[in-house]
């Protein structure tokens, strides 16, 4: 009897410990998260799992399950840089986890005018790469374009856009407050993102980590029973990718 009361106490015990660990490398190493949305195609797409980053930018509340308040301001601070790509909590409520790329830094005047980009009245370099068709969440086939986009500091990344008269490309000039950013997704005409009142500027303590690379990924032709369809839905050729 008292040993199977140790042998039960000592597995307790290992559960406890990995369970802890788990939560302490989830809090402050990387977590693994799912793209739920197609606002950061080409870059990301809808069955991507990645692992972000929590020691990029230091550690705040949101670092920490359930956004715990045990971080008052952010420690260890480290300025996100234009094409970061970056995990964030929705300002709008704190708790929905959203996923886009800095375009605007802190003081920055961010434009959109006819789909062009403008960084504090220049306009943002963009080459043509090619068109071609896609399929949106409705089954309607539509057609894009792509573009390799170049931001101030030289770092380039892919976006695409249906065309340039959307309502989203054309805005007012957003002027960036400290402490802020302006984030935007690939998918240009159809992101929620800082261009619209439900993000807006999302602020540094609500940042919780950077984008790093692809473990996992799936498109949705197979069901979760389906288990021999299961090898022909990975996408094999984007596993361990970096994001760039």
């Amino acid at each position: 009897m008292e040993e199977t009361k140790k042998s039960f106490w000592d597995n307790f015990k290992s559960v406890f410990y990995a369970i802890v660990i788990a939560l302490i490398f989830r809090s402050f190493v990387a977590e693994p998260f799912s793209i739920p949305s197609g606002s950061m195609i080409p870059s990301l797409l809808v069955g991507d799992y990645l692992f972000v980053s929590k020691m990029s930018y230091g550690y705040s509340k949101h670092s920490l399950p359930l956004s715990m308040p045990l971080i008052k301001n952010r420690l260890f601070y480290t300025n996100p840089e234009y094409g970061d790509v970056i995990v964030f909590k929705l300002p709008s409520d704190n708790k929905t986890d959203y996923i886009k790329r800095v375009i605007g830094l802190p003081g920055d005047k961010i434009q959109l005018k006819e789909g062009r980009l403008y960084i504090n009245q220049k306009l943002i370099q963009r080459q043509f790469l090619e068109e071609f068709v896609m399929r949106d969440r409705y089954g309607n086939a539509v057609r894009y374009s792509k573009y390799n986009e170049i931001l101030p500091n030289g770092k380039e990344h892919t976006i695409i856009e249906v065309s340039d008269s959307s309502p989203s490309d054309n805005t007012e000039e957003f002027t960036v407050p400290e402490d802020h950013f302006f984030m935007m997704g690939d998918n240009r005409d159809n992101s929620q993102d800082s261009r619209f009142i439900q993000v807006g500027f999302v602020p540094k303590n609500n940042l919780m980590g950077k984008a790093k690379f692809l473990f996992f990924s799936h498109d949705d032709s197979a069901a979760w029973w389906q288990f021999w369809k299961w090898p022909l839905a990975v996408r094999w050729s984007r596993l361990f990718n970096g994001i760039k």
